[in-house]
This record gives C-alpha cells, structure tokens and sequence, in this order.
C-alpha cells in the first residue's frame, strides 16, 4: 500500500501560507487530500477560508502543535489521518510554531499508527516584505529557517531585485543547503512534488521553543453590523507595532463582507463569503497591556459594540 506523502508548512504570520496551500489543494484537485491545520487563536480564521466538502481537514488550535500543551493532539490528528490512505496529507502550522522537534513527532505518530507516512519535507515560506523585521524579533522565524528542506520566498512582487538577492543571502547563512524558490502573488511553481526535498535535510533535532511560558496573548474580537473601512484601517494602523498579527472577517459599508489581514503595517482587504457575524483576532506583541489598547482604540477610531474575548 502507497503511503501517504506528508508536508508541513512553516513560516511566520503572515508570510502566505494558507495561500500556498490553496494553490496546492486546487493543483490536487481529484486526488485523496488531508489538512491539518493549526492556529494560535481560538478562533480559526484561516480554517474558514480552507473549508472545503472535498477536502478532509483537522483542526487544532490555541496553541502550536510542536508544544507540548498541543503535542498529543497532533499526535493523536496524524493517527486519525493515517487510517483515511491519503495521497497528500499537508499540516500547516501556526505562523508562531517552531518545527525542531517535528521529526520526534511524527516518529512518535508511527509507533501509534505504523509507517502509514513518507516525510516529504517542512517547507518554510519567507515573508519577503517583513522577513527582516520578524527575524530580529523572535527565534522561531530563525528556527523555521533552519529546520527547513524548501524555503519559499513569498511576495517577491512587493519587491525589488535586491531585495530579494539580500533575502536569499540570509536564508544562506541560516539555512546553507535548503532548496530556494520564490513566488510572486501567491503562486508558485508545484514541481518539487515530484522532488526529494530530504536530501535537504541537514540540521538535527532540537528541543522547540514553543511552550506554555512563551505562548502570545490571543484576543479575539466580535462585530455585528457594518463598519467604515477608513476606520478599520486606522484602527488596525494604531494598533500595528503591538501586534503580531490580525486578520479576520468583517462586514464594510458598501463592500460587504471582507476579508482583513494585518501583517506588520500592511493591511490587506479582500471580498470574502458572508459570514453569521463580525470576527477578528489579535495576536499580541506585549503580552495583556493589548486588551486596553484595542478597547480604546476600538472606541476613538470606530466606536461601534464589539465584544472582546480571550
């Protein structure tokens, strides 16, 4: 019996993961495909986007699956996952998680469910824009790095030639033998699924960073009614250099429903499905001193109901 092939997705908040791998997902379009998809937060923004009747997803959040508060459940997911026989099963891991000890994970999945996976790779994709900044402000973007097989240089069309040349300079101190390949608006050339990205594999096992101790505060926030985009926009702009993130959904006066991602001072809006309500979450940079902030924030910028939760 074929086994499944079995990806992990790594790669900060932000840097275009859940875009890749709708990318990937339409490619496989046909062939027998699981997700395991993981997020900080309690609420799973990008699990919406993902959802999809042909596709078999798990979901596990609040928290990193490489930490061992969510270690088991992950455990437990890829057990579950190995008795559907896909023929691709791809995690995606929160934009926070570090993957140094995925090898010990999924070695401890095949003592429960057999050699049911081949480890196809950990491919880590490198936000082209806010690489630099994100490195310098936390070791798990360094980590994601190094035990990396394939890093992906997303955004490139955000930037220029030297840009992206000082980018893969640094991914070559940190990462000396990773295949290297860039992608510009979300797309990306498919062809290392018929690679061996393992003959990349060159950095032992380590101990992750991810823990109860250094988990960010998440907030999440609900909305009812609409809201004026310029006041989005200046409310999320306030809040930037205390986040690490936001995104979520929200109804906007004369464009209905959006999707809003925060990702360092960048705000994206797109048009999303219609959702029930309002939502969006925040991870947060300085720990609780956020709540008031938002809440502040919230009121001077668009000062309409909302309810903020933890």
């Amino acid at each position: 019996m074929a086994k499944t092939q079995l990806y992990v997705l790594t790669g900060f908040l932000g840097s275009g993961k859940t875009t890749i791998l709708l990318r990937l997902l339409d490619a496989l379009r046909g062939r027998r495909v699981g997700v395991i998809q993981n997020e900080f937060g309690k609420l799973s923004i990008d699990g919406e986007i993902l959802r999809n009747d042909d596709i078999r997803m798990v979901e596990i959040n609040r928290g990193s699956i490489f930490c061992s508060c969510l270690r088991l459940s992950f455990v437990k997911a890829l057990t579950e996952m190995a008795a559907q026989q896909f023929d691709y099963l791809f995690v995606e891991s929160s934009g926070l998680g570090d993957p140094s000890n995925v090898e010990e994970i999924l070695a401890a999945s095949a003592a429960l469910c057999g050699d049911s996976y081949e480890f196809k790779g950990a491919i880590c994709l490198v936000d082209a824009v806010n690489f630099f900044d994100q490195l310098g402000d936390l070791e798990t973007v360094y980590r994601q790095l190094k035990h990396c097989h394939l890093a992906v240089l997303t955004k490139v069309d955000l930037v220029d030639g030297a840009r992206v040349a000082a980018l893969e300079e640094k991914i070559r101190a940190i990462n000396p033998v990773c295949e290297i390949m860039t992608s510009a608006n979300g797309n990306l050339d498919l062809s290392f699924l018929q690679e061996d990205l393992m003959r990349y594999r060159w950095a032992e096992g380590e101990e992750t960073t991810n823990s109860e101790e250094t988990k960010p505060k998440t907030l999440f926030m609900e909305c009812e009614g609409e809201v004026d985009r310029g006041r989005v926009e200046r409310f999320l702009t306030a809040l930037a250099d205390d986040l690490y993130r936001a995104k979520g959904f929200l109804r906007l006066t004369g464009a209905g429903w959006s999707q809003i991602d925060l990702v360092g001072r960048r705000i994206d809006v797109k048009p999303c499905p219609e959702k029930e309500r309002g939502e969006m979450v925040f991870i947060s940079r300085i720990g609780p001193k956020v709540i008031p902030k938002i809440l502040d924030t919230w009121q001077e910028q668009v000062g309409q109901p909302m309810k903020l939760k933890n």
